[in-house]
C-alpha cells in the first residue's frame, strides 16, 4: 500500500513538473469551433506545432465516442511527449489513462477527484477574486487538492456563450495575489494580447479558436510557442528585472 502510495506520488509530481517548466500554450479543442476540421485533425496540428500539453474539451460526443477520442489524445499525446487533461468527465479521463482533468466550480469537487485520482494534475476555473481567495485560503491550510487554477475569462470569447463580464487582463495580478498555485490565463485570447498578458503575470495561455480556426493549426500553434518564448525571455533578463513564473507552488 505505502509503495502504491510512493508510486502515485511519483507520478503526480513529474507531472506538476512538467506542467510548471514546459507549459506556456495550453491549447483547448472544441471541434464546433475547428473551422471544420475533427478534433483528430486539430490535435494532430497542435502537436506537430509543439504543444506540450493539449486538453480535450467535448460537449457534445456520446460516451463512446468521446473516449474513443480520449484514446487517441492519449496515444498521441503519449508519442509526443505531452501532457493530457480532458475536460469536467473524470470518468473518460481515468479509463483514457490522462493525465489529468479540468474542471469547473459546478463539477465533481476536486476534492473528490483527487481521492479517485491521486496521481493526476487537477485544473480549476476561478472566474472571480473570491473563488481565487478560497483556493489561496486552502492552500494555506495545507488542504488543496488543485494543481493549478484558470484565470478568466479575459475578453469575450465564443466559447463561453451568455456571458456579459469579462474580467481583463489587469485582473491577473490580483487573482495571482490571491492563491500562490500556477495558473493559466483564458478567454479570447489572440496573439496581440500575448505581451501585455507576460507583463501582467501571465506565464501559460489556454488558448481556442486562435489556434482551432487558423488556416494552418501547427503553423499557429509554433508561432505562438515562439513568442511566448520570445516574450519571457526578455521579461525574466535581469535588465527587465520580472524574473519568475509568479505563483509555482508544487502540490
Amino acid at each position: 500500500m505505502v509503495e502504491k502510495k510512493n508510486k502515485q506520488q511519483g507520478i503526480y509530481a513529474l507531472r506538476l513538473r512538467r506542467f510548471i517548466d514546459e507549459v506556456t500554450v495550453y491549447p483547448v479543442s472544441c471541434e464546433k469551433l475547428a473551422a471544420g476540421r475533427s478534433d483528430r485533425e486539430w490535435l494532430d496540428g497542435v502537436l506537430a506545432g509543439g504543444a506540450k500539453i493539449v486538453q480535450l474539451r467535448d460537449k457534445t460526443s456520446a460516451d463512446g465516442e468521446f473516449l474513443a477520442k480520449a484514446r487517441y489524445f492519449r496515444e498521441k499525446t503519449r508519442e509526443a511527449g505531452a501532457l493530457f487533461l480532458v475536460n469536467d468527465r473524470l470518468d473518460i479521463a481515468l479509463l483514457a489513462d490522462a493525465d489529468g482533468v479540468h474542471v469547473g466550480q459546478d463539477d465533481l469537487l476536486p476534492a473528490d477527484i483527487r481521492r479517485l485520482a491521486p496521481d493526476f494534475i487537477i485544473g480549476l476555473s476561478c472566474n472571480s477574486l473570491e473563488q481565487a481567495r478560497t483556493l489561496g485560503e486552502a492552500v494555506a491550510k495545507g488542504d488543496c487538492p488543485v494543481s493549478y487554477f484558470n484565470v478568466g475569462p479575459l475578453y469575450p470569447t465564443a466559447t463561453k456563450q451568455g456571458l456579459r463580464e469579462f474580467i481583463g487582463p489587469r485582473a491577473i495580478a490580483s487573482f495571482a495575489a490571491l492563491c500562490p498555485l500556477p495558473f493559466t490565463v483564458m478567454g479570447g485570447i489572440k496573439q496581440s494580447h500575448i505581451k501585455e498578458l507576460c507583463a501582467s503575470g501571465a506565464r501559460r495561455i489556454a488558448v481556442v479558436t486562435a489556434i482551432s480556426q487558423a488556416p494552418d493549426i501547427a503553423a499557429e500553434t509554433a508561432q505562438w510557442r515562439q513568442i511566448m518564448a520570445e516574450t519571457l525571455a526578455v521579461l525574466s533578463s535581469p535588465a527587465i528585472g520580472v524574473g519568475g513564473a509568479g505563483n509555482e507552488v508544487e502540490r
